[in-house]
């Protein structure tokens, strides 16, 4: 998946998943369109793909409603911005250590 914007086409063909269910989404605002005005079409970007990929993996294989889909979506969303503030103390106090040892060796 190197493109960049997905036309509602594409999402459709390539998911195997009915406009029904990219419209609940939307409605739900678990996915939303880019913001391209002037364009007659919705376009998708990757990260939305992503979550209407484990959407429909939620949905289908394990019988989550939207209203589920969405706390786990969200949930998820939590758990890597977490991550990436982690990374980030831990890269902190990594160059902390190192200045610290060059100083004193």
């Amino acid at each position: 998946m190197t493109k960049e914007l997905w036309s509602v086409t594409e999402i459709l063909e390539f998911f195997q998943v009915e406009e029904g269910l990219l419209r609940n989404l939307e409605e739900e605002e678990i996915i939303c369109p880019a913001c391209n005005e002037g364009l007659p079409t919705r376009l998708f970007n990757i990260h939305e793909l992503e979550k209407l990929r484990i959407a429909k993996i939620l949905m289908e294989e394990m019988d989550v409603n939207l209203s589920g889909v969405e706390v786990i979506l969200q949930m998820r969303q939590n758990m890597i911005d977490m991550r990436r503030q982690f990374d980030a103390i831990l890269e902190d106090l990594s160059r902390q250590l190192r200045d610290t040892i060059e100083k004193t060796g």
